[in-house]
């Protein structure tokens, strides 16, 4: 149990209720599974991960044309300080895949060797030291925006702060010091992510 993800999942299902969604959550509910195996080997490689994460991920193992059974499933699960684009989940198996993306992607982003992209000071400055998990893809599979949470700050951030990148035009931005304050946010803001329109 992990009260503060039972909460979340208890208020996202009531958001899709609201924005008359009752379908597309009970049917994505009769489908889905939760991740098993890939739990201990997201926490070999990031040791200190979010009980809480780990917790949505034992609820639902990723929501982005995600297949279970004979069902391919999309569903909006996130958002995050911009509340125009939800966020899709990444599964266990997508996060592990994804171990290396932010040092792969942008190294040269945490070096500052572009002038005119905002970098929160809250991140660090070496990139040899990166060590973002990457949980989340914005609607249009993570080309406009990703989600990350960092276990390598800068002096002035925290280890476990989330990290919302932007593109076009690019930002590094944390909007939370941990993963659950992230969710707790979300709450704060009622959900408003999830809305008639976007479920149609």
């Amino acid at each position: 149990m992990n009260s503060i993800a039972d909460r979340y999942i208890s208020k996202l299902k009531k958001a899709y209720y609201k924005a008359k969604g009752k379908a597309v959550w009970d049917h994505f509910e009769s489908v889905k599974h939760g991740a098993s195996q890939d739990i201990d080997q997201i926490k070999a490689i990031f040791p200190d991960v979010s009980e809480a994460l780990l917790h949505l991920l034992q609820f639902v193992d990723g929501t982005y044309w995600r297949t279970y059974g004979d069902d391919d499933i999309t569903l909006f699960f996130f958002c995050s300080d911009m509340v125009e684009y939800p966020y899709y989940i990444l599964s266990s198996a997508q996060i592990i895949e994804n171990k290396n993306v932010a040092a792969s992607y942008y190294s040269d982003y945490i070096e500052r060797a572009y002038e005119g992209v905002p970098i929160d000071e809250k991140i660090t400055n070496k990139s040899e030291h990166l060590k973002w998990l990457h949980f989340s893809d914005c609607m249009n599979n993570g080309g406009t925006s990703q989600l990350f949470i960092d276990f390598s700050p800068s002096e002035k951030g925290t280890k476990g702060q989330v990290v919302r990148f932007l593109h076009d035009p690019d930002e590094f931005k944390v909007i939370a010091d941990s993963f659950e304050d992230y969710l707790q946010m979300l709450m704060d803001k009622k959900m408003d992510f999830i809305n008639e329109d976007d479920l149609e």
